[in-house]
């Protein structure tokens, strides 16, 4: 019962918080974009499906993910769905280490995690951008 009272307390909040960052005008302007908040998902989305299918294509080429450390032989949906995985955990930087890149797949990693952490403040300088050719008259 508790478990479930913390969990609706961390959505509510959850929900809240974005709410107010979005949609709060606590400032005379805001200067979130609905335009580049959509753009940083497109692209978060474009990059991940790609390092995915770069992944998934270069298993069968022997560039593969090891399972816990351990070389396995998955179907192709398996397969796929462990490089989704894969390319999700290494984009937003988590790196659980369940899953290990062997051979040039290490280096398609470094490249993804590299991506994956500059994205965020590029779209942050693109915003402070816009901001200061705002207060231009």
């Amino acid at each position: 019962m508790v478990a479930i009272i913390s969990i609706l307390l961390i959505v509510f909040l959850l929900i809240g918080s974005l709410n107010a960052f979005i949609f709060g005008k606590a400032h005379q302007r805001s200067y979130f974009s609905y335009e580049i908040f959509y753009t940083l998902l497109a692209v978060y989305f474009t990059v991940l499906t790609s390092f995915a299918c770069l992944y998934f294509v270069l298993s069968f080429q022997g560039v593969l993910l090891l399972d816990d450390g351990k070389l396995t032989r998955l179907p192709p949906f398996e397969t796929l769905a462990h490089s989704f995985y894969f390319s999700g955990v290494t984009l937003m930087t988590v790196g659980y280490g369940d899953i290990t890149p062997v051979g040039w797949g290490r280096l398609l990693a470094l490249i993804e995690s590299l991506i994956g952490y500059i994205l965020p403040p590029a779209f942050f300088l693109k915003i402070w951008q816009g901001k200061g050719d705002r207060d231009v008259y």
